[in-house]
């Protein structure tokens, strides 16, 4: 079992009372971590900590700070069977998507690093006399970074990198779900050699998150607050920073769309529906959720995409490394995925591949014939359940995609790409890949959200807007004459 302590000046140190929580193995039940439970004084500390280290941190060179965030790639890169063990505990991964995660992450760190001398400003023509006017780009202050446990390391990673490039300081509040994956990354970003307090680590018992979290939303050094994961939580957290008058970076849910022209490469679409529904069990933000076809080439492609989703075996990934899927994250998730494929099914729909979730394990579930009368239409799954929606023609492709408060990640195939192009163009999206999966990230191209998947953008320059504050300044003459 692995024991979690909480980190606050680049020490480990128990909760207040030596309280702790237990995270279980999704698949066995058996206790994986004990994690330290903070408390509200804990988490203060924690910002204080942060605040301190905000003075000196936010005035260090480009140069220091590209070369910290280079050496925690490195050493999140050294720590991956580390990483891959303490996902496949935690959170049921396979060794694909925890090795996915550990390539991604360091990705982020070196473009973070990367960006350090991006932090800019610009001059701009003043109609003054002997005025020089500019803007700068200025650190904020300390930033609370809220994560989940599906894509714990890459999640992490960009809640981390980003801030620290442009100068800010982090209290990271792991997942409850996660905390050795997530402490995994605190101490890398530790043995890079971070000064003490730039990055502090907090976990909590998820009985006592609301008062964590409220609580360090309020302290007034937290200028900023980025938070992954679902839209229920993410209004609650967007309505607390508006309380408080801070900005904050929400990634939500979404029920991705795949739509499927009459002209697309069926062969390459179902590749790609099948990666884009089914790695990690379907739980990841931009899984595809809905795949929207064509009714011309639907009765092709279906039978493809369940004969491809039959051969995806399910298993404990701990001890069968070649399972393509592992368990759902708890036996709540699973019977609420039998609850929506039920109800789906009493309404009409056919299940083609899979079926029910047998404790954690689902197999890959493939559900034709979806309406708007069923549950599963329009709530997140977030599992190993893919709908098929069948249309007739563009337009009603584009109707059906956005037929949906989320618009997070979509894809469209087809090899007309006129057409494709300005079907991309109507989806109402954060982002769209034509020919390509719902599931992709780099950490040179923005992502984020649109409606109810949240706003702002992580990755590329967009996080330089999100983590400072723009300041004009002016260098004037002093004997100018005023009017009055």
């Amino acid at each position: 079992m692995n024991d979690i302590q909480l980190y606050i000046d680049n020490e480990a140190r128990s909760a207040t009372g030596n309280a702790t929580f237990e995270r279980r193995s999704p698949f066995s039940g058996e206790v994986v971590t004990q994690g330290a439970a903070a408390t509200p004084q804990d988490a203060l500390a924690a910002i204080e900590s942060a605040e301190r280290a905000f003075a000196s941190w936010s005035q260090t060179g480009p140069g220091q700070r590209r070369a910290l965030l280079l050496k925690a790639a490195d050493e999140i890169e050294k720590h991956t069977e580390d990483f891959v063990i303490a996902m496949k505990g935690e959170v049921g991964a396979g060794d694909l998507w925890a090795r996915f995660n550990v390539m991604l992450a360091a990705n982020v760190f070196r473009e973070a690093a990367a960006m350090t001398t991006q932090v800019q400003g610009s001059t701009i023509p003043s109609d003054k006399p002997g005025t020089l006017s500019m803007t700068l780009r200025q650190p904020v202050g300390v930033i609370l970074s809220i994560v989940p446990w599906n894509g714990p390391i890459v999640l992490a990673a960009r809640a981390i990198a980003y801030p620290l490039m442009c100068g800010n300081t982090v209290v990271f509040r792991a997942s409850e779900t996660s905390p050795k994956t997530h402490a995994l990354v605190a101490e890398s970003v530790y043995a890079a050699g971070f000064a003490a307090g730039t990055l502090n680590f907090v976990t909590n018992d998820p009985k006592d998150a609301p008062e964590v979290v409220e609580t360090m939303i309020a302290h007034p050094a937290v200028r900023r607050v980025n938070f992954t994961g679902s839209t229920h939580v993410g209004r609650i957290i967007g309505e607390k920073c508006g309380r408080h008058l801070k900005r904050c970076l929400l990634e939500l849910g979404d029920k991705s769309p795949m739509v499927v022209l009459e002209d697309a490469d069926i062969d390459g679409a179902v590749n790609a529906t099948i990666f884009g529904a089914f790695l990690y069990q379907g739980q990841i933000c931009m899984t595809t959720e809905r795949v929207i076809v064509d009714e011309a080439i639907a009765d092709a492609f279906v039978d493809k995409l369940a004969a491809r989703a039959a051969q995806l075996q399910a298993g404990d990934p701990r001890s069968q490394s070649a399972c393509a899927l592992g368990p759902v994250v708890s036996q709540g998730a699973a019977d609420r995925l039998n609850a929506l494929l039920d109800d789906a099914v009493a309404k009409g729909a056919k299940i083609r591949s899979g079926g029910r979730a047998e404790r954690t394990l689902m197999a890959a579930t493939v559900i034709d014939g979806v309406t708007p009368a069923m549950r599963i239409y329009s709530e997140e799954a977030f599992g190993p359940i893919l709908q098929v929606i069948r249309v007739k023609g563009a337009d009603e492709a584009v109707q059906v995609a956005n037929d949906t408060e989320y618009g997070l990640s979509a894809a469209v195939f087809g090899t007309d790409m006129t057409r494709a192009l300005d079907v991309a163009m109507r989806i109402q999206s954060g982002s769209v890949h034509i020919n390509g999966a719902t599931v992709a990230n780099e950490a040179q191209a923005p992502y984020g959200g649109t409606k109810s998947s949240g706003w702002g953008r992580f990755d590329s320059q967009a996080v330089i807007d999100e983590f400072t504050e723009l300041k004009w300044l002016t260098i004037e003459q002093p004997t100018q004459q005023y009017p009055l």
